[in-house]
């Protein structure tokens, strides 16, 4: 009898090592997607720079800029989703480089009007695209349905990580 009760527990065992077997392996896999996404989001971002001289996030908010003539930076920034002070560090840079003009315009003068210029549209016709990146582009193209699976499995995986927030409003590009 002792011997079919040793038996029943390697069996009974088995299927557990399997599973976890399989979990691991599940793991491995789901590692190598993440690896394949971040490798295609650099590349992406490599690219823009090489072909453009400027990095994807500028890109990015000179394609918002030029598709709405006087955007504000407050506007561009929630356009973005990036934090204010990001929005006007890349409206300086693009500013510095003479891609767009900087206007204050109406009756309040604290506020300001981002317009093209025609080096940035110029810039913007040889930039690989899609302007906003590959990701965000990617992520807009799947059904909802799978978008809301994504974003409900993601949230639990950032839950056990215990992230920091404040990294949510940090451009791709520029991490």
């Amino acid at each position: 009898m002792a011997a079919s009760t040793s038996k029943s527990r390697k069996t009974a065992a088995s299927p557990q090592l399997v599973s976890v077997a399989d979990a691991d392996e599940a793991v491995v896999r789901v590692l190598r997607q993440f690896r394949r996404i971040f490798n295609a989001v650099r590349t992406h971002f490599q690219q823009v720079e090489r072909q453009s001289g400027v990095g994807g996030a500028q890109i990015w908010a000179l394609s918002l800029i030029r598709a709405q003539p006087g955007i504000g930076v407050g506007a561009l920034a929630a356009a973005m989703d990036v934090r204010q002070p990001t929005a006007s560090n890349l409206v300086k840079s693009l500013s510095a480089l003479d891609l767009i003009e900087v206007r204050r315009e109406g009756e309040d003068r604290r506020h300001v009007q981002l317009y093209a210029r025609p080096a940035g549209t110029r810039l913007l016709k040889r930039a690989p695209g899609p302007a906003a990146g590959v990701l965000p582009h990617a992520l807009g193209s799947l059904e909802p349905a799978a978008l809301k699976r994504l974003e409900r499995d993601l949230g639990q995986l950032l839950k056990l990580l215990d992230t920091d927030g404040k990294a949510a409003k940090i451009p791709l590009s520029q991490m």
